[in-house]
């Protein structure tokens, strides 16, 4: 479902049981079935072009700004966020506050199946994350993560890089 607040390119391909709302998406971008791209009035989500959004991703963007790159390919089951804590006990948000920053991918970014990326994460270019990985924390271009909490796997090597820009 299209909501409000949409800013389409040309040739964006949604299924019909994906909802999006509050965001602008770039050209050829395509976002597959069940996925939510949501940002607020406030923060509206921004999506680069040659976008992918595999089935069943969320991508939160309420409670600061998400920004995705260009070419960036996201698999199934992703979760990111903007906002995350016990909304709905004050009790416990004495202790586990909840937690508001921007998240920002950059191009040619690759997020693997079953990822959750929390707020206040920023991922450079050309980077690659593994599946089922938790990244609760910032990384440079280049770089290839995964684990849980997410840690520095290796960076792609002079020649892989050099590939990239052939």
């Amino acid at each position: 479902m299209i909501t409000s607040n949409i800013n389409l390119g040309q040739n964006v391909s949604i299924d019909t049981t994906a909802s999006v709302n509050n965001v602008t998406i770039g050209d050829n971008t395509k976002i597959a079935a069940n996925v939510k791209v949501f940002g607020s009035p406030s923060f509206p989500l921004q999506v680069g072009n040659n976008c992918y959004f595999g089935p069943n991703t969320l991508v939160e963007g309420y409670n600061a700004q998400v920004i995705i790159g260009n070419y960036v390919s996201f698999a199934q089951n992703i979760n990111i966020m903007s906002g995350s804590g016990p909304n709905a006990s004050e009790v416990m948000q004495r202790i586990f506050p909840i937690l508001k920053g921007e998240v920002s991918l950059g191009d040619h970014t690759w997020i693997g199946a079953s990822v959750v990326i929390m707020p206040n994460v920023s991922l450079g270019k050309y980077c690659v994350v593994a599946a089922n990985s938790f990244v609760n924390k910032s990384f440079p271009d280049y770089s290839i993560i995964g684990g849980s909490p997410a840690k520095l796997i290796r960076t792609l090597t002079q020649e892989e890089i050099k590939k990239l820009h052939e």
